[in-house]
């Protein structure tokens, strides 16, 4: 009875369905662990840089020499914060350039390109997270179907016999609930790390958005210290 229950056994006897539905599972298992430690990494070091940007920026230097620092930065990479500070800085200068005058103009400008770097850095730090909800909420779904067939399979096999025990019924059964527990074993990490992430997500978003409306009054008390000053 215990080789017959062996689940190297059970998944070798199953049907070919069976065996394709479980093969997917397992592929898809792998890939969603393979994804997990890939945002488990990316999303530590995304905190790390934009913390050590922080602290950079509320160091007292200013934001001009900042600003030509984090140039030589970001196109290596550098943090999200980085990228957004030097997309904004970038837009208000060139307004400046321009000589606009206009206060909320150049205000408006900066917070566009900053806007528009934010969505930016949200698409990169959200990629594969649907993959995850996929998972999640898809392979228990599969791995039932996989057991519904596997039952179906094992049931039309028994017609042909006249007496029917548990002990012939069982391991048909047993083979069918293999792709069930695969499922579960597929997508309950899969909801777990997307409910971490999803969290984390939504704690460097916030952070980001900090950022903008800080430095975005900064820009506003510069150009109000400007307007301010003798000429």
């Amino acid at each position: 009875m215990n080789q017959d229950l062996n689940i190297l056994h059970l998944v070798t006897q199953a049907s070919l369905v069976v065996q394709c539905v479980m093969a997917v599972l397992l592929l898809v298992s792998l890939a969603s662990w393979t994804v997990i430690f890939a945002k488990l990494f990316g999303l530590r070091r995304v905190r790390g840089d934009n913390e050590v940007f922080e602290r950079e920026f509320w160091s007292g230097r200013s934001v001009q020499e900042l600003f030509t620092q984090c140039e030589k930065r970001v196109e290596l990479g550098g943090a999200p914060l980085e990228r957004i500070f030097t997309a904004g800085m970038r837009e208000y200068l060139k307004l400046r350039e321009r000589r606009v005058a206009d206060s909320g103009a150049l205000l408006d400008g900066a917070r566009r390109a900053m806007r528009a770097s934010y969505q930016r850095e949200l698409d990169v730090v959200e990629s594969n997270l649907s993959f995850l909800a996929t998972v999640g909420s898809v392979s228990p779904y599969v791995g039932l179907f996989g057991t519904v067939w596997g039952i179906m399979h094992a049931f039309s096999g028994l017609s042909n016999l006249q007496q029917v025990t548990l002990a012939t019924v069982a391991p048909g059964i047993a083979e069918a609930l293999v792709a069930t527990a695969i499922g579960l074993f597929a997508a309950i990490p899969a909801v777990i790390a997307y409910n971490r992430f999803a969290r984390d997500i939504d704690r460097i978003a916030i952070q980001l958005e900090t950022f903008m409306e800080e430095f975005s009054n900064i820009l506003a008390r510069n150009l109000g210290q400007s307007a301010a000053a003798p000429r």
